[in-house]
């Protein structure tokens, strides 16, 4: 069934609130998948972060911390709790993430780019929240999930969201039936997908389309063709924001906009204590229909 959220804002006086906003839309979704949650927050640009994740984090992220010193005196560990942000001169990135496969292979890494940090793990939304201090994180916009699983099993990595691409990452309520054949053509393109979730494949989709020029909206519009099964999808990238439900619409979404921000919830009952939600224009999103949002 699984629960959505996003929240993207257009002016500046409500980022401080942004994760409070989110936790709280995200806790309010928690009866449509208790089993997982995760929160993808785009907040202050820096030159490149890694959002990583461990199993272990008192031994792994010890030695994690040493290790990048001896790297380079610039890189910076940010620890919360099973995960951590890793601040890096963009120039070393790509080094850096291949010599952290070789040197720490029980490491996830969730995300990277400028702006996206991402924090999901097994449980309910509020504990997972307050895990990560969700409530404290600012931004300019960011989407949630809670999660039933149906397709694979309730582990860290089959939690939403998923990031295939820099600053770029998927929340999905539905199933693909063609996903499989997708994870070969997207290997055949150099695209990798770790995980058994079919909502990965479909963040793996856009960042293909996106590596090929095309925008998020066009992204979106050319999955209508070549994504089967029923789905909404919340996606974001380090600038915007979009919203895509399939050609048969049989999942519940709701948006609402105002002068500062525009809103998603997979019910009603996840946008009602935004503030200004009671002059917004809400409506249900048209079905086949690329809805985005961009600064």
């Amino acid at each position: 069934m699984c629960g959505i959220v996003g929240l993207f804002l257009k002016t500046e006086t409500l980022r401080p609130r942004l994760g409070g906003l989110l936790t709280d839309m995200l806790i309010t979704m928690t009866d449509r998948g208790p089993d997982s949650a995760g929160i993808a927050v785009y907040g202050a640009p820096q030159d490149h972060k890694l959002t990583v994740q461990s199993d272990t984090p008192d031994t792994v992220f010890p030695a994690l911390e040493h290790w990048l010193q001896e790297q380079d005196a610039t890189i910076t560990l940010r620890r919360l709790d099973t995960h951590a942000v890793v601040s890096l001169p963009a120039e070393r990135a790509g080094a850096i993430r291949a010599a952290l496969a070789g040197d720490f292979p029980g490491l996830r890494v969730m995300g990277s780019g400028k702006a996206m940090e991402i924090f999901k793990e097994v449980g309910l939304p509020r504990d997972v929240a307050d895990r990560f201090g969700l409530r404290e994180m600012a931004g300019s916009h960011g989407i949630g999930h809670t999660r039933m699983a149906t397709e694979s099993a309730v582990t860290t990595d089959g939690a939403h969201p998923f990031s295939t691409g820099p600053d770029q990452c998927l929340v999905h309520n539905g199933s693909l039936s063609n996903h499989n054949g997708l994870r070969r053509t997207l290997a055949r393109e150099g695209i990798t997908v770790s995980s058994q979730n079919d909502s990965e494949v479909a963040a793996a989709y856009l960042t293909w389309k996106m590596r090929e020029g095309a925008n998020l909206g066009q992204a979106l519009e050319a999955g209508l063709s070549d994504l089967d099964g029923f789905y909404t999808f919340v996606v974001g990238t380090e600038t915007g924001f979009g919203v895509l439900r399939d050609p048969v619409a049989c999942k519940p979404a709701v948006l609402a906009e105002t002068e500062d921000y525009v809103a998603f919830g997979s019910e009603y009952r996840a946008l009602v204590d935004l503030p200004g939600i009671d002059t917004a224009r809400v409506w249900e999103p048209e079905p086949a229909t690329v809805y985005f949002w961009e600064r």
